[in-house]
């Protein structure tokens, strides 16, 4: 890392529903010139996004969108981009419109993947509030580098799945709620002479390189077997992770998915697949109808055949149609 982030510590911070109200929270009470960079991911999705004014407004230090290449500075608060992924290379900030990690660009498992990688036990992680279980990878990841975990009390969060599934992936080390966080965040952030000595996990580098598309056939094969499952982002065959604390998957393409978010996701195929059977079914019942009647005025055809299958698809869209409107609400995966 460039000498302006070497002895310095970095804070990742990862949201989903109601993200933004817990942020706005948060940075109020963080006090002025904060000792370290803050890195934030919320679940936006591809809308545009006037978060970095709303956090700049709220509290004493500067919020802006991360930019391809920049040098993070303390007090200053990086916030991923519609639709790109940040990370953190090289003391770098990286942008990329890589693959989506459960459904979602930006999300929080590539940042504190990268904040692992790059920082060690200088990174610090922050699991907000948040639907399903995007965070937690990442979480362990930075624990794993020698980092330290901090999730927000399941019992305030706004929703409270993201921090539950955090810390039962991860041995974390402070579990508080937003009115303790400030504080907290501000003492983590003291520069630390003392830090353990840690060798990033071999298939953190694998993955890692799977999802900037780096050899990615041959480091997948290295951390995972196919399973049969396919995915429901491009299609290919999804291949379960060797690691077993968190049951996870990623295609060759790199798209990932825990578990949660491939049911989530798979929702999401299944609502559309649905609504587009229905749809071509419709189609085809009119185009028949409108068939009998050129084959009744031009005497070709048997008008009374495509009548009758007419009505049997009629009967089977009006079948389709309840199973449909039965059908779960899909997951909202970049609810602010």
């Amino acid at each position: 890392m460039p000498n302006s982030l070497e002895q310095q510590q970095a804070i990742f911070i990862g949201a989903s529903a109601g993200g933004v109200y817990a942020m706005l929270d948060l940075v109020a009470a963080l006090p002025a010139e904060f000792p370290a960079p803050i890195f934030f991911v919320q679940h936006i999705g591809a809308h545009r996004s006037q978060l970095a004014s709303l956090l700049s407004g709220r509290g004493p230090n500067r919020a802006v969108e991360g930019n391809e290449g920049e040098v993070p500075t303390p007090g200053t608060i990086y916030i991923a981009p519609p639709d790109h992924h940040m990370l953190l290379e090289g003391g770098l900030v990286r942008l990329t419109r890589g693959p989506k990690e459960h459904h979602a660009r930006p999300a929080i498992d590539p940042l504190f993947r990268s904040a692992a990688l790059d920082c060690g036990p200088r990174a610090v992680g922050v699991v907000l509030t948040g639907m399903l279980d995007d965070g937690s990878a990442g979480l362990r990841a930075i624990k794993d580098c020698g980092g330290i975990a901090v999730v927000q009390d399941p019992a305030e969060a706004h929703e409270p799945g993201m921090p539950q599934s955090a810390m039962a992936a991860v041995q974390v080390d402070h579990v508080v709620a937003l009115r303790e966080m400030g504080r907290l965040l501000f003492e983590l952030a003291q520069p630390r002479t003392e830090l353990p000595a840690t060798e990033p996990p071999a298939t953190l580098r694998r993955e890692y390189a799977v999802a900037l598309g780096d050899r990615a056939v041959e480091n997948l094969k290295a951390i995972g077997k196919p399973s049969m499952f396919s995915c429901p982002d491009c299609g290919g065959v999804l291949f379960e992770l060797n690691d077993k604390r968190l049951v996870r998957y990623r295609c060759h393409t790199g798209h990932a998915f825990s578990m949660r978010s491939l049911a989530a996701t798979q929702e999401l195929v299944t609502d559309a697949a649905l609504w587009t059977g229905l749809r071509t079914l419709q189609e085809k019942e009119s185009i028949l109808r409108r068939l009998a009647l050129v084959q009744k005025a031009e005497g070709v055809g048997s008008a009374e055949n495509s009548l009758r299958e007419a009505d049997e698809l009629a009967a089977a869209s009006a079948a389709l149609r309840k199973l449909t409107m039965r059908a779960p609400s899909p997951a909202n995966f970049d609810a602010d």
